[in-house]
């Protein structure tokens, strides 16, 4: 009698690939030739790093220049082309290049894993996301290879260019200009600041835009999801550059030594990187109270559906203030461009934005109590940019305690593949009820 095979969840397979790539990375980084002092990481230490390379964030304990060689350099750099392209597009790659066909299994775990709504053309679509990444990759590499030539020899500009392409289209934001410092070099450069900016604007915006932007040429219209993403996306980049420009303009460790062209480049270079990338033209640590809050605002949003950012998604912010508004007004229908938004969508923004709340409240509670001393604004700024998979610190990260890192790659974690995908994962495989208890009445507000 032949065993009937045992049905795994998409969200199951994906946290488990997620995970396994993540051990993967950290054993590598734990051997002698990834380190520059030949003794390797160790497991706590490699662990973050695999974790917050695989999970596209750029939080870092250790400094990727100076601790890594270019081996471990190029293990990192490998882990964020995973992990922010998803391990189910590389399968579906190396599928095509055995020639092997795409089953129907593989096609729901694909969809699942580049959050498309529908599985139709999904294979297409793994397609162009690998040619799309090549192209813009590429694009970015170059441009910035020839700037930094400038500054060092041809062969380092090269790398370096290569790095910080993938980098930050990947919205990682792990760099090579050492000791942590980021892109502070060339906060007012408008080489360096717009092409990276491109690169982490064109990975945020999603796949799924991306490809619709790709086919409005011959299509002549634009999804409803395409529509809102572009929207928000355009506005929170708006409010963000004129909220730190106006709250940083006399701050004379950011904004106030800088050219009114340094100034406006320096602002919507920040607002740009809150949104998933991690890469700062600014010191993180010099900037108001009132800039590290809108950040985190910012942070928390993140990118859209689909990037390779994080955050509770641009698409999830929108539909929770048109439920508000439509409430205030008094409408029983949410309405974006004449179209009426699903209350199961409505439900499940609600869920992921509860679900991120709830996870960064209680890891901030439990780090201000493992990380005793330290400031609780930089304590809320690093647990935010970890569930967001942004990668911003206000320098705390490499003076957790063994428990701050290890509750921080959790979130890392949390934040990458989802909340609702590790409740999915965890929780025995759903059902729909068998029948629905009668309304009850609760007063709100």
């Amino acid at each position: 009698m032949l065993r009937k095979k045992k049905y795994i969840d998409p969200p199951k397979i994906l946290v488990l690939g997620f995970g396994l790539i993540i051990l993967l990375g950290s054993f590598l980084l734990t051997l002698p030739f990834s380190t520059t002092n030949g003794e390797g990481l160790s497991f706590l230490n490699a662990l973050f790093t695999a974790t917050s390379a695989t999970c596209v964030t750029g939080l870092v304990v250790v400094d990727t220049r100076t601790t890594f060689t270019v081996a471990g350099q190029v293990i990192i750099l490998c882990m964020i082309q995973v992990g922010g392209l998803g391990f189910m597009t590389f399968a579906t790659f190396f599928a095509f290049l055995l020639g092997k066909r795409i089953s129907l299994k593989e096609r729901i775990l694909l969809q699942e894993s580049l959050n498309n709504l529908s599985m139709e053309g999904i294979v297409r679509l793994a397609q162009r996301i690998l040619i799309f990444t090549a192209l813009i990759e590429f694009t970015g590499a170059l441009l910035l290879s020839i700037r930094f030539s400038f500054d060092m020899d041809i062969g380092k500009a090269i790398y370096f260019g290569i790095f910080h392409s993938v980098s930050n289209f990947n919205n990682a934001g792990f760099d090579l200009m050492g000791e942590f410092h980021s892109l502070t070099g060339y906060v007012d450069d408008p080489t360096v600041t717009l092409t990276i900016s491109s690169l982490i604007i064109l990975g945020g915006i999603g796949f799924i835009v991306m490809n619709e932007l790709f086919e409005y040429r011959i299509s002549k219209r634009l999804s409803l999801h395409t529509k809102i993403v572009l929207m928000t996306s355009i506005t929170l980049l708006a409010v963000g550059t004129a909220g730190i420009f106006l709250l940083e303009y006399s701050n004379g460790l950011t904004l106030k030594p800088l050219s009114l062209s340094g100034k406006i480049l320096g602002s919507f270079f920040q607002s740009v990187t809150a949104r998933t990338a991690g890469a700062n033209t600014l010191n993180i640590g010099d900037l108001t109270q009132s800039s590290l809050l809108l950040i985190i605002l910012l942070m928390f949003v993140g990118a859209s559906p689909g990037s390779t950012g994080g955050g509770i998604k641009t698409t999830t912010f929108t539909t929770l203030i048109g439920a508000v508004w439509s409430q205030i007004r008094g409408k029983e229908d949410v309405i974006f461009y004449r179209q009426r938004i699903e209350y199961e969508t409505i439900y499940k923004a609600l869920t992921v934005t509860f679900s991120g709340i709830f996870l960064v409240v209680v890891m901030s509670l439990i780090l201000t109590i493992s990380e005793h001393g330290q400031d609780f604004l930089a304590i809320l700024f690093e647990v935010t940019s970890a569930f967001a998979t942004v990668g911003l610190s206000m320098g705390l990260t490499p003076e957790l305690s063994p428990l701050g890192k290890t509750l921080i790659i959790f979130t890392m974690f949390a934040g990458r593949v989802g909340p609702l995908t590790i409740a999915y994962a965890v929780t025995i495989r759903r059902n729909p009820d068998a029948f629905r208890y009668p309304k009850g009445k609760i007063t709100i507000g």
